[in-house]
C-alpha cells in the first residue's frame, strides 16, 4: 500500500476520534459545565449532548447527589476557657453547578475552615455545660450559618450533626466522678423509698390483720349470741310446752273426775293422798281438816279388818 493510503487512513482514524470525542452522555444525578474558548458556555444536565471540537470542553463535572463530609475534630474554647475537641459532619447538596465551578476554589476545603470557624463563634458563647446538653441547638445554628455563607457557592448545606466532643482528660475524670456520686445518690434514694414502702406495706398489714381479727371476733360473739338466745328461746317454749301439757293432763284428770261423778269418800280419800304426797316423809306436822280426819279413821279401822280376816 502507498504511503498516501496509510495517511488517509490515519486522517480517517483522527477525524472518527475526534468526533467521538465531541460526544457527551451526561449520566443520571450529574451536570456538566461547558466552557468556550474559556468562557461559560452553558450547563449539560442528563442525556446527550455534542460540543464543538477545539472550542468547546467540559470544564467540571459535577455530582448533583447529596454529600457527607466528615471533617477532623477541631479545638475550640468555651466561654469559660475549657479547651474540648469537636468534630462535625456536614449533609450538602450542589443546587447550581455553575456557582459551584466558578464561586471558590477548593469548595470542601472551604467548607470546612467556613465550619470550623463558625463552631468556635458559637462554642465561645456557651460553657461547658451547656455545650455538652445543647447539640441541637449547635446543630441548628450551624446549618443556618452555614447555608447562608454557602448560598454563593451554589451549595445547600441540609444538616449538621457533632458527631464527638471530647473534653480535657481533668474534665472527663471529673464529669465521670460527678455521674458516679450521682448514680450512688440516686440509689441511696431510692433504697430508702423502697424500704419506707415496705414498711408502710408491713405497718398497712398489721392493721388490715388486726381489723379482720377483730371483724371475726365481733362476728364470733354475734353469732354466740344468737345462739344463746335462740338456745334459750327453745327452752322457754319446752317448758312452757311442758307446762301446757301438764295443766292438760290435770284438765283431763278433772274433766274425768267430774264425768266419773265420784262420791264425798272417793273425793275425801284423794285429798287425803294428796296431803300425803305433800307431806312426802319430809314434813314434821301436818295439820288435816276434820272431814279428812274422819275419813282417815274409817280407812284404818278397814284396813285392820282386813288384816285380821286375813
Amino acid at each position: 500500500m502507498p504511503v498516501g493510503g496509510y495517511v488517509a487512513i490515519a486522517f480517517v482514524i483522527v477525524i472518527l476520534l475526534i468526533l467521538s470525542s465531541c460526544i457527551k452522555i451526561v449520566p443520571q444525578a450529574q451536570a456538566y459545565v461547558v466552557e468556550r474558548l474559556g468562557a461559560y458556555q452553558g450547563t449539560w444536565s442528563v442525556g446527550i449532548h455534542f460540543k464543538v471540537p477545539f472550542i468547546d470542553k467540559v470544564a467540571k463535572k459535577v455530582l448533583l447527589k447529596e454529600q457527607v463530609v466528615d471533617f477532623a475534630p477541631q479545638p475550640v474554647i468555651t466561654k469559660d476557657n475549657v479547651t474540648m475537641r469537636i468534630d462535625t459532619v456536614v449533609f450538602f447538596q450542589i443546587t447550581d453547578s455553575k456557582l459551584y465551578a466558578y464561586g471558590v476554589e477548593h469548595p470542601i476545603m472551604a467548607i470546612e475552615n467556613l465550619t470550623a470557624t463558625t463552631l468556635r463563634n458559637i462554642i465561645g458563647d456557651l460553657e461547658l455545660d451547656q455545650t455538652l446538653t445543647s447539640r441541637e441547638i449547635i446543630n441548628t445554628k450551624m446549618r443556618v450559618s452555614l447555608d447562608q455563607a454557602t448560598d454563593p457557592w451554589g451549595i445547600k448545606v441540609n444538616r449538621v450533626e457533632l458527631k464527638n466532643i471530647i473534653p480535657p482528660a481533668a474534665i472527663q475524670d471529673a464529669m465521670e466522678k460527678q455521674m458516679k456520686a450521682e448514680r450512688e445518690r440516686r440509689e441511696a434514694i431510692l433504697k430508702a423509698e423502697g424500704e419506707k414502702k415496705s414498711t408502710i406495706l408491713v405497718a398497712e398489714g398489721k392493721k388490715e390483720s388486726a381489723i379482720l381479727e377483730a371483724e371475726a371476733e365481733k362476728e364470733a360473739a354475734i353469732l354466740r349470741a344468737e345462739a344463746k338466745k335462740e338456745a334459750t328461746i327453745r327452752e322457754a317454749e319446752g317448758q312452757a310446752e311442758a307446762i301446757l301439757a301438764v295443766q292438760k293432763a290435770n284438765a283431763e284428770g278433772i274433766r274425768m273426775v267430774n264425768e266419773a261423778s265420784p262420791s264425798s269418800a272417793v273425793i275425801q280419800l284423794k285429798s287425803l293422798e294428796a296431803f300425803a304426797k305433800a307431806a312426802d316423809g319430809r314434813a314434821t306436822k301436818i295439820i288435816i281438816p276434820s272431814e279428812i280426819q274422819g275419813l282417815a279413821g274409817l280407812t284404818k279401822s278397814l284396813a285392820e279388818v282386813g288384816a285380821k280376816e286375813l
